[in-house]
């Protein structure tokens, strides 16, 4: 790599941290690397239409794929465009590495000149000023270090002039793999299972919940044993979802999203116990899910203090796999427990009963989004991976069952809207196969339809389904509830599909759920994006948003 510039020898050693695919929206800071990065033989360039959309794709094809996800912006504006990316991908521990210019280190005066490392620092993203040419490679290595063992964003900084300086004689590069600690999976302390156990035993109408943490152990079977033995209910936290559905005893979703089954037996149970799961205040529906649960949480981080909520009365750090399986152990030990909530009736009413049964009138022409999420269910097959936007509409695709939790893909940290078409866009990039299947309001989608250009000119093939009720759906909800004046949430049902043929791509209005299946069949004979803008009705408020804004939205 000797007299090589420096933008290129800094491509390379991207490529040999094993990126394969990255994401970039090109201006004069970063022009030469994105460039050279394009040209690497086997690596995949996406260039976005906003830099938001460049970092929030990169945080989807993580979550497909496992890998450090990368992109790229210019200084100054650029960078500043991320600001909301860097931040959910802080607080949802994405690593995440960013190749960012910065201003010419020698030029008397430049416009789009900025102090970037204290926006990255506000972010929650760690921001390297790559300055020194001898150290490139350290900071490329430190770049990825940081943001696997640490799981969260790092930026890169790099001057527009110093990145076409050649690059100094510093060997082969040696990537961040080498160095990052083989760390073997935290076995629980005895003492603290052999209470757990005796919970377990004592309890009457205990529930297991099973988070993410579960899935990336693989504890899913170990779980599922421990709760048929204990005679205890089965949940998942979101990002857990479907992982028991199988099971007649799975309650489905812990929390805000909770069905309604899931809720009522909340009320009654005395103890949970939350596997791989941060126990926070989603998890639990802001505390009010489990009135009279005693919490254990067992967890590689567990908490303390979570959300400003306490998140659990016995805390036990240990790998979800290795500890269910202990517990276990302890618990055939001691014989049979007082459980006697497992019943027929009860496993009858969870495979039967309605995730929300609040009733709603009919409107002409306007879908219940219960009704159309039923159906999409029913039409688009398991093996899809389903990607969450944000917003009122997230909570009804939620309850679909039967599906993979390993793909199923949503970020809520930070709260943003907007986010789910990049999001999708990342997943489909990495699997490449046209069975990607978003669920987007319309306020949400429309803030980045301008990616759909980007989906036609790469060939990603990915289906949106859009659940439209012309609105900022939460707010008008909120808004109504306090009998303040809505309009100003309320924009009509734009035209979506109309949208995406203009992108080159292939879109229909829903008015009827027969339309779903035939249009299905299409879908998956082409070989395009499309769009599907479901009008479904306003007034239905998903179970959440009723809980929320009847205690008082804001309140905590």
């Amino acid at each position: 790599m000797n007299n090589l510039p420096i933008y290129q020898a800094l491509a390379q050693a991207f490529a040999a941290e094993g990126v394969s695919t990255h994401f970039a929206l090109m201006g004069d800071g970063n022009m030469h690397w994105v460039t050279a990065m394009k040209n690497l033989d086997g690596m995949t360039t996406v260039h976005a239409r906003h830099e938001h959309c460049a970092c929030a794709m990169a945080m989807g094809y993580h979550l497909a794929t496992g890998k450090v996800g990368v992109a790229s912006v210019t200084c100054g504006p650029g960078f500043t465009q991320i600001m909301t990316a860097l931040t959910t991908a802080s607080r949802a521990r994405v690593p995440l590495v960013v190749f960012a210019g910065e201003a010419p280190i020698h030029a008397k005066w430049y416009n789009q000149a900025l102090d970037q490392p204290p926006l990255a620092a506000a972010s929650g993203a760690h921001y390297i000023s790559a300055h020194s040419p001898p150290r490139m490679y350290q900071y490329v290595r430190e770049a990825f270090y940081i943001a696997q063992q640490e799981r969260k964003p790092v930026v890169i900084g790099v001057p527009y002039d110093l990145q076409k300086q050649p690059l100094p004689n510093l060997g082969e590069y040696q990537p961040s793999s080498d160095l990052l600690p083989r760390i073997e999976p935290v076995p629980p302390d005895s003492k603290q299972i052999e209470l757990l156990a005796d919970k377990l035993v004592n309890a009457k109408c205990p529930i297991v919940i099973a988070g993410r943490g579960a899935v990336r152990a693989g504890a899913a079977a170990e779980i599922e044993e421990l709760a048929e033995y204990s005679g205890a209910l089965l949940a998942t936290t979101l990002l857990g979802r479907g992982m028991f559905d199988h099971n007649p005893f799975s309650l489905g979703i812990s929390g805000g999203y909770a069905r309604d089954i899931a809720c009522e037996m909340g009320a009654q149970a005395d103890l949970v116990v939350a596997f791989g799961s941060s126990v926070n205040y989603y998890t639990v529906d802001g505390g009010h899910m489990y009135p009279k649960a005693e919490f254990v949480q067992v967890d590689i981080e567990p908490r303390g203090l979570n959300g400003g909520m306490k998140a659990a009365d016995l805390h036990i750090r240990a790998d979800a796999k290795l500890a269910a399986a202990a517990a276990l152990k302890a618990l055939r030990e001691r014989g049979k427990t007082k459980a006697s909530v497992r019943s027929a009736d009860l496993a009858r009413r969870i495979k039967e009963a309605p995730a929300d049964a609040t009733s709603y009138a009919s409107e002409p022409g306007l879908l219940d989004p219960r009704a159309a999420i039923e159906e999409l269910d029913r039409v688009i097959p398991k093996d899809y991976d389903s990607v969450s936007g944000s917003g009122h509409q997230s909570y009804f695709h939620s309850v679909m069952r039967g599906r993979k939790p390993e793909q199923y893909f949503a970020i809520r940290e930070f709260g943003a809207i907007g986010n789910g078409i990049s999001f999708a866009m990342g997943v489909a990039s990495a699997r490449r196969d046209g069975k990607t299947v978003l669920f987007e309001g319309d306020g949400s989608l429309l803030m980045h339809i301008q990616e759909l250009e980007v989906m036609q000119r790469h060939g990603i093939k990915l289906l949106i389904c859009v659940l439209n009720d012309g609105a900022y759906g939460a707010e008008i909800h909120k808004l109504r509830h306090e009998g303040v004046d809505d309009t100003g949430a309320i924009f009509g049902r734009t035209d979506l599909a109309a949208i995406a043929k203009g992108f080159g791509l292939r879109g229909a209005n829903i008015t009827d759920l027969k339309q779903i299946k035939p249009l299905f069949d299409a879908y998956q004979a082409q070989d395009k994006a499309e769009i599907w803008n479901i009008h479904v009705s306003d007034k239905v408020v998903n179970p959440s948003t009723q809980r929320g804004v009847r205690r008082g939205h804001g309140k905590m």
